[in-house]
């Protein structure tokens, strides 16, 4: 574990005017998060921050000093590091020398363990942003102004005292743990005290846990004949997905994971990000993964639309449009990591519901094809629906009316084929293991042929009159991921993809080739290059057997991704001619793939 330390940075400084965008230290599904502040005499972790309200509850609601607030403190923070499973600080003075530990064990329960190494006694202090405190036992508490509960609770013994948001508390012994709970959904205050003395009692217990649970996730993950440049990788990873995870609250009634908390627009689930963070989660936590993909079918209507993103608040969930459809694939990946078979079952339905809505509601002349589209008839909300809001093939595409309140565009979509046709053969391995008939159809909706240029090389999408649309994109590939493509086909497609004039750019495998009139560096879905359509090339490869080409592009991503081996954040989308960072940082769905990326690589490049 210790040797996993830094992988990202926490830095933050909550008195500036704007938030800095390095992530928060946050686990297990918290909707608050800590940092280590910028500023090297703070002797505390910054926070609590509210995720979700994007507030500081406290600038550093924990400090550490060798005498009262407001008297001269003696200590001043050496050194600190993130780790996967913690936070943690050392802060020294004369003759003085105090380790700080800060783990999220829960949803709602942060512990932080303190280790005083000289027979100087320390003090803990802090203010709260808004509210105020009220002391119960040598619990502290106070309801904040949104309603929810924060609770400080100190071991027996320790004297604690309060002015209004100001509290500090005399600490004598050499090891003491201090629990903080946020609650973001309603509890009574008497359950909320018990709960945090109960905390207190088994703070040592349940910080044990938690870091077994972490040793678990990545040993269960290491593959040891990789480097430990790749493991980093692979770590970071998985700390990308975990701080991003958030617990159930108000209308989500389940668990799932953000695309990223440190964007303040992606407070949300959205759909085909689920189903990717599912995948990946299904090798490290498959009771999580599971979570995500109930999270959105919770929001299921009754002809079967999965929404695009739903929140807290359900007035802010989108049905303009759905997302390409790849839940079956997520639950035949949580199923293979598990077989738990009673997953499949509670899904089964669901997932056929949502299967036949395509065909019923985006299948504009009934042809067995479809096409993205839209419930308001915007082609803003198809093209999202698409999953690739700004894609150069959409430029000329145009909207059409199937019934009231669903519309498509008037170009049939390759990889959307693709999707359903891998989803129609899930669904007949999930109606086999249940023993229950299958009753979609059970021979192929079309070839791939259909979408082949065979002059080209290539899979495009086609207009509804039949025209194909001839801009190469990430779609053209998709009959490779899905195993969809003949052989000769393959070979054509990768004989593309391979062309430094297209696709094999320094990170390979952009959203529009290099030689398009239209490419653009930093272009949204337009140039840059999005980690889940990198991996869906990769793994296209592998499936019709370019392994030494699929690890030799792993490679590159791994090398050339700015930040990625040292401590900067996963990003939504980086250049492909450069690598260079751009969107959201700490991106949960290129999280995912670079873990799958890791997890399917067959050789491991030259060990350093």
């Amino acid at each position: 574990m210790d040797g996993y330390g830094g992988l990202l940075r926490v830095e933050q400084q909550p008195e500036g005017s704007t938030r800095r965008t390095n992530p928060f230290y946050t686990d297990r599904g918290a909707w608050v998060g800590f940092g280590i502040h910028e500023n090297k005499t703070v002797t505390g972790f910054c926070g609590p921050y509210d995720l979700d309200g994007r507030a500081w509850l406290s600038s550093a609601l924990l400090q550490i000093g060798t005498a009262p607030a407001g008297e001269k403190n003696l200590l001043s923070r050496d050194s600190s590091c993130y780790y996967p499973d913690r936070l943690w600080m050392r802060l020294r003075g004369e003759d003085m020398e105090v380790e700080q530990t800060l783990k999220q064990v829960s949803s709602t329960t942060a512990i932080l363990h303190i280790k005083n190494k000289s027979s100087k006694e320390l003090w803990t202090y802090g203010n709260l942003n808004q509210g105020q405190w009220t002391l119960a036992g040598n619990t502290l508490w106070s309801k904040l102004p949104n309603g929810e509960l924060l609770l400080l609770s100190f071991e027996a013994g320790v004297k604690v005292t309060f002015d209004q948001g100001k509290y500090q508390a005399h600490l004598e012994k050499a090891d003491t743990e201090i629990v903080l709970i946020h609650y973001a959904n309603p509890i009574t205050l008497e359950k909320a005290l018990v709960t945090a003395k109960t905390a207190v009692e088994q703070s040592k217990t349940l910080s044990m846990q938690h870091t077994a649970r972490w040793v678990n996730y990545i040993s269960s993950n290491t593959r040891p004949e990789l480097s430990m440049e790749e493991h980093r990788i692979m770590v970071k990873s998985m700390m990308t997905l975990m701080s991003n995870w958030r617990s159930a609250k108000k209308e989500l009634k389940h668990d799932g994971v953000v695309p990223s908390h440190v964007a303040d627009y992606f407070v949300g689930f959205w759909a085909w990000d689920s189903w990717k963070h599912a995948v990946a989660l299904a090798q490290i936590d498959p009771a999580l993964a599971k979570d995500q993909v109930r999270a959105m079918f919770d929001f299921q209507d009754s002809v079967g639309m999965i929404a695009d993103c739903i929140y807290t608040d359900h007035r802010e969930n989108n049905y303009r449009d759905s997302k390409p459809p790849l839940a079956a694939w997520a639950v035949n990946a949580i199923y293979e990591a598990d077989h738990d078979l009673s997953f499949v079952r509670e899904m089964y339905d669901k997932l056929v519901l949502y299967h036949e809505w395509w065909f019923r509601y985006r299948d504009h002349n009934k042809n067995g094809i479809c096409e993205y589209g839209a419930t308001d008839g915007t082609l803003e909300a198809a093209k999202w629906e698409s999953g690739m809001d700004n894609a150069i093939r959409y430029d000329s595409t145009q909207m059409l009316l199937n019934e009231k309140g669903a519309w498509s565009m008037d170009q049939e979509s390759v990889e959307l084929s693709a999707y359903l046709e891998l989803e129609r053969k899930y669904l007949m391995h999930f109606a086999e293991l249940l023993g229950v008939p299958f009753r979609g159809k059970k021979e192929s909706y079309l070839a791939m042929d259909y979408f082949f240029d065979q002059e080209r090389g290539y899979y495009f999408d086609r207009k509804l009159n039949g025209a194909l649309i001839p801009c190469f994109g990430p779609e053209g590939w998709s009959p490779l991921w899905t195993g969809l493509a003949t052989v000769p086909q393959a070979e054509a497609v990768v004989r593309v993809m391979q062309d430094t004039a297209k696709f094999a750019s320094f990170v390979p495998f952009p959203t529009a080739a290099l030689d398009n009139a239209k490419f653009m560096d930093r272009g949204y879905w337009r140039g840059p290059i999005w980690l889940d359509q990198v991996y869906f090339a990769i793994a296209g490869l592998r499936k019709y057997g370019y392994q030494k080409e699929a690890d030799m592009y792993t490679k590159q991503v791994f090398e050339r991704l700015e930040g990625l081996s040292g401590n900067g954040p996963i990003h939504e989308n980086y250049e492909a001619r450069t690598g260079k960072r751009l969107k959201a940082p700490h991106f949960s769905w290129s999280a995912a793939h670079l873990f799958l990326l890791y997890k399917e690589l067959k050789t491991s490049p030259q060990k350093k």
